[in-house]
């Protein structure tokens, strides 16, 4: 299947040339032939035990995902003998009988494997998921009288052996402790992405991957489709793995390899282009097998397309468009410039650095709540507004809010989360040093330079630490009026960023707070909220309108004589 990988091995760049001829979207890849030849004609083989007649997959199955079985099961370095692909992250949208042909593929590998007494586990994210694997593969079994003599079927642990080698594949729902004490010779885990949900699901791949070290190896093989939320904890970091290896930026030797059915980030972007049917064939490599075309377009036109939110829903699942800032009916329109007006030369000293004049927004929060911190300055040449925000959260919200856990681990990664033990301590005293520093820098007004939800129920752990810093609560400190009194300023914000004269840092965490925003009506007016309360965290986002509000009063700094554009920039921990 092509000459030997050297040095950039698995990188595909041009992955989007092949989707567009039709051919699947990854490098040619050395072959053990006689292994691949075995693998093929067993495959192949097996019989589809719930669609009418039971087609064998030679005809059932589409030829993108043959081509998978063999690169994952018997690729090979043509000069030392050695396996190539320890890992296979597959992206196929969804409706393309992932599981179906992941059941195939575990019944192939154990088939294959000379190894006795070994495990194989083919992990489903719920138990529906796990146990439709498993019947696929004992029904697959159990219409070839042939291979009722090759396997054993045990059904109350959905367990099949391979009789000669007592080597069994055992199918799991995916939990913490599935792989206690195991070195599994194959993983095969279906619908990755939800993964991204678990917090304590980097440490099971982490054991997973641990058999991978052994003399006898482990290959692990991810098949999902993509999130209908933001991408967030391992989805987030395998799938941005994916891509760097497959854009040439994994390193020399990778061992995963990728299979990304999805369209360019730029034409993920353009809603011309999704939004046309003919173009959706591109990232649909079982059309006319089990995705039928005419009831897709039919889904689309009375369910996917019957609102913003519901679009996006459909196009992250249908068509593997990543969910990024929403576009939903009630949302907060600067959703839409969000995106476009990040500047990634920007940070906290630059924007200081750069600035003649800047004001603080404060959104205090408690143990369920984030503390969030907005600094706006305004550029001293262009008088562009420049966003930059951190936010702080007791490390408490991790049990408490379990759903958003593994984003907000992801946040504090990127360093703008701080997870801690003491939020008044730690939290509300680092947001007061800032300020501290900030002023410091004399880039505050003389008076009013801080903005806070005085309504807020920590509003006054927010005071008491700046009074703590020298600031005098009467003077420097301002309660911003919420709910529909926020309608003037979010309106302000939203046509500044259409026009390009508001910039921000392009943080994940913002991306995010904005997203989760929706506008609630009040009379004439409208106010942002959470589109889900207690998950949908929007604190960020009410920091920027206090910063904002403030920063619309048009202020002078307290020292008009400083030249902001020699100004050392003041270094923020």
């Amino acid at each position: 299947m092509g000459a030997p990988i050297k040095h950039s091995q698995f990188a595909c760049p041009d992955w989007w040339d092949r989707l567009q001829r039709g051919e699947v979207p990854f490098p040619d890849i050395p072959l053990n032939e006689e292994k691949a030849t075995k693998a093929l004609a067993f495959f192949n083989r097996l019989r589809l035990p719930d669609v009418m007649g039971n087609p064998p997959l030679s005809e059932a199955c589409g030829q993108w995902f043959k081509d998978v079985v063999v690169a994952f099961l018997a690729s090979e370095d043509p000069v030392t003998k050695a396996r190539l692909v320890w890992e296979l992250l597959c992206l196929v949208p969804k409706k393309s009988s992932k599981s179906t042909y992941s059941a195939a593929l575990g019944l192939t590998a154990l088939y294959l494997c000379e190894v006795p007494n070994g495990q194989m586990l083919l992990i489903g994210p719920s138990q529906n998921i796990a146990q439709r694997c498993f019947d696929q593969a004992q029904g697959m079994i159990r219409l070839d009288p042939t291979l009722t003599k090759i396997f054993k079927i045990t059904d109350n642990v959905k367990s099949i052996s391979r009789i000669k080698t007592g080597t069994e594949l055992q199918v799991k729902t995916f939990d913490t402790g599935i792989v206690t004490g195991e070195i599994p010779l194959l993983t095969i885990i279906d619908e990755l992405h939800v993964l991204g949900t678990m917090s304590k699901a980097q440490a099971v791949l982490q054991q997973i991957r641990g058999g991978g070290i052994t003399m006898t190896g482990g290959q692990v093989l991810f098949i999902t489709t993509q999130s209908d939320k933001r991408p967030a904890g391992v989805w987030k970091s395998e799938l941005a793995k994916a891509r760097a290896i497959r854009d040439g930026l994994g390193g020399d030797n990778p061992v995963m390899l990728p299979v990304l059915y999805e369209f360019p980030e730029a034409l993920q972007k353009d809603e011309g282009f999704w939004r046309d049917p003919k173009n959706w064939w591109l990232v649909l490599p079982n059309l006319g097998l089990s995705i039928s075309e005419d009831r897709l377009l039919q889904d689309y036109r009375n369910n996917g397309s019957v609102s913003a939110e519901a679009e996006q829903i459909w196009l992250s699942q249908h068509l593997n468009i990543e969910i990024g800032v929403g576009k939903f009916d009630d949302r907060w329109t600067g959703s839409d410039f969000w995106e476009r007006q990040a500047d990634a030369s920007l940070d906290l000293e630059t924007i200081l650095a750069l600035s003649e004049v800047v004001t603080i927004g404060i959104d205090p929060g408690g143990q369920d709540d984030l503390l969030s911190m907005s600094v706006i300055g305004r550029h001293a040449v262009t008088k562009r507004w420049m966003h930059w925000q951190r936010s702080w959260a007791d490390r408490k919200v991790l049990k408490i809010r379990k759903v958003i856990a593994a984003q907000l681990q992801d946040f504090e990664k990127e360093g703008d989360l701080r997870l801690v033990d003491d939020l008044e301590a730690e939290g509300y005293g680092e947001m007061a040093d800032i300020c501290a520093r900030i002023r410091s820098a004399k880039l505050l007004p003389s008076e009013k330079g801080i903005g806070i939800d005085s309504a807020g129920k920590a509003a006054n752990m927010a005071s008491d630490a700046l009074e703590a810093q020298g600031f005098d609560a009467s003077v420097d400190l301002v309660g911003v009026p919420q709910g529909y009194k926020l309608n003037r300023v979010s309106g302000h914000v939203s046509i500044k960023l259409d026009g390009g004269s508001f910039v921000h840092c392009g943080q994940s965490i913002m991306a995010w707070f904005v997203e989760n925003c929706t506008m609630v009506a009040n009379g004439n007016a409208e106010y942002p909220s959470k589109k889900d309360s207690g998950k949908a965290k929007i604190d960020g986002f009410m920091s920027m309108m206090n910063a904002a509000e403030l920063m619309s009063y048009h202020p002078q700094a307290a020292n008009t004589d400083i030249s902001p554009m020699l100004a050392r920039p003041v270094m923020i921990a």
